[in-house]
């Protein structure tokens, strides 16, 4: 039963570390196709919200809901980009614990679950997003 638990715990070790991910996004603007400078720029996903001025790159982490980018500069309207991934997505991470028996016999065992993509690839937010801003 030792030995066991000690490989269990082995393999869950092993696939955290081969689960990690992640997306860089590229923000840059433009208007009438030239760079813009000077453009402030908010970045959000459920997993957070960056402030930038392009163009910056910015380490966003793993897919975690919509992608959604406020830039305003004075002088042009407020430019807005809202990507929702899409993808086939597996089921949420789970720990279970179960006891059995049956014939004279009780079993005991303990289940991991890691997210993992099925059929397909994770949706991914895009690695580079080039903002309009549009003179007022």
């Amino acid at each position: 039963m030792k030995r066991s638990l000690i490989l269990l715990s082995t393999l869950a070790l092993a696939a955290c570390a081969t689960m990690g991910g992640g997306n860089s996004l590229t923000v840059a603007t433009v208007s009438k196709g030239q760079p813009v400078t000077g453009v402030n720029c908010n970045v959000r996903t459920a997993a957070g919200s960056w402030n930038v001025v392009p163009p910056a790159t910015i380490a966003l982490g793993d897919t975690n809901g919509d992608l959604r980018i406020v830039c305003d500069k004075p002088g042009y309207r407020t430019s807005e980009f809202v990507f929702t991934p899409t993808g086939s997505y597996g089921m949420p991470g789970s720990i279970g614990i179960g006891l059995g028996g049956g014939g004279g016999h009780v079993g005991f065992g303990v289940g991991l679950g890691f997210p993992v993509a099925i059929g397909g690839s994770r949706g991914a937010y895009p690695t580079q997003v080039t903002m309009d801003m549009n003179p007022q």
